[in-house]
């Protein structure tokens, strides 16, 4: 059960830090619609992911999970 609760609050930290990163970028872009949109959609998965990794990267370093 800790496993899944862990796993949930990651997928919706990573998952915030996409989105609010790709909301400032398609904000300094100036973008809207549906090119916003997809820039935004695009840069918040790049991101999300690249959270994950790191963070499953530095959980593991630290011994944390297996």
């Amino acid at each position: 059960m800790a496993s899944i609760i862990g796993s949930v609050l990651g997928i919706l930290v990573c998952g915030s830090l996409g989105g609010g990163i790709a909301w400032a970028v398609v904000g300094m872009l100036g973008l809207s619609g549906a090119a916003g949109a997809i820039v935004a959609a695009v840069i918040g998965m790049v991101v999300a992911v690249a959270a994950w990794a790191a963070g499953s990267v530095a959980l593991r370093a630290a011994g944390w999970i297996r």
